[in-house]
């Protein structure tokens, strides 16, 4: 999908254009992915964009039946195109990349598989000594780091010291059983994370524009 995003983002576009949200699309599309039927590679991702924004959850298994924009995609997917075109994507362990890419302007945002919840990620293998390998890994770069974790003790100990921000969020996968369940969520860095708050520098539309390859 985002290698149509980035190199067929208006042919993407033109084939979401007239989808309709409905349960009886959602299953066919559903099987036919399912099945890797031959119907090339943009009405593939097309197939695989509407599963995203019309399932539960992004879950892209179950139909959502909630009204959603479509159209109102199409100004991400064109931001999403341009922003890729200076985008490298890596598929190696953590540790490594971390160490092969730090220096004093790198950042890195870490989002691991949530602390006891590993076993919900197919063949991702995370586990608990791989938590503290993180920690260890992020602990004497010379760059910025944010990781993202459920708010739990564990996880507060593991990372002792360190800038941390709680907030709650809507728990999506709950809100079918018990509506308005809310989730811990943690930040974690080895920064301010007020600095951007405390800075006196004014962003136009347009600098944040002309510097969007750069975040």
């Amino acid at each position: 999908m985002f290698y149509c995003v980035r190199e067929h983002s208006e042919e993407l576009i033109e084939k979401l254009k007239y989808v309709l949200n409905c349960r009886e699309d959602f299953d066919r599309i559903k099987h036919i992915i399912s099945e890797k039927a031959e119907i090339g590679d943009v009405q593939r991702a097309a197939n695989f964009y509407q599963l995203i924004r019309y399932s539960y959850a992004s879950g892209c298994d179950s139909f959502g039946g909630k009204p959603h924009s479509m159209w109102g995609n199409f100004p991400l997917i064109e931001q999403a195109s341009r922003r890729l075109q200076k985008v490298v994507i890596e598929n190696k362990d953590f540790e490594k990349l971390i160490s092969a890419q730090d220096s004093e302007v790198s950042f890195f945002y870490c989002d691991p598989p949530y602390f006891s919840t590993e076993s919900y990620y197919e063949n991702v293998g995370f586990t608990t000594a791989d938590h503290e390998r993180l920690r260890d890994s992020l602990k004497n770069i010379s760059g910025k780091f944010l990781v993202s974790y459920n708010d739990c003790p564990e996880i507060r100990a593991l990372y002792e010291g360190y800038e941390m921000y709680s907030y709650e969020r809507l728990n999506n996968i709950r809100q079918r059983f018990d509506g308005g369940s809310m989730f811990g969520e943690l930040l974690i860095a080895n920064y301010d994370l007020n600095e951007r708050l405390n800075t006196n520098q004014q962003i136009s539309l347009f600098e944040l524009e002309d510097n969007y390859g750069d975040i």
